[in-house]
């Protein structure tokens, strides 16, 4: 019953950061899924899969999981480093890569 507390990225599909600003407590899945014989749809027995806590902070997540005695691992987020992009630089004479038109 291992518990993963993360912030999620942001969607692939879309170039906006919703719902990545919440921190999720969400359970490791216990047993793998089975492929129904007769649909051939995947279904799983365990229902803590279907646990998903959002908290504002880690902090709280963390807290949460301590208080209720869940074991717990915590991944961190990775931020970028911003890049400066000024329209000028496509001009200028040091250019590292060559202007090719």
């Amino acid at each position: 019953m291992l518990a993963r507390i993360y912030q999620p990225a942001k969607s692939a599909m879309q170039s906006g950061k919703a719902r990545t600003k919440k921190w999720l407590l969400e359970f490791e899945p216990e047993q793998a899924r089975e492929i129904e014989p007769l649909m051939g749809w995947t279904s799983s027995a365990d229902m803590r899969q279907q646990i998903v806590l959002d908290f504002d902070t880690s902090g709280e997540a963390v807290s949460y999981a301590k208080a209720h005695n869940i074991p717990y691992q915590l991944f961190e987020t990775h931020t970028p480093a911003p890049r400066v992009k000024s329209y000028s630089d496509n001009f200028r004479f040091d250019r590292k890569i060559p202007w090719s038109h």
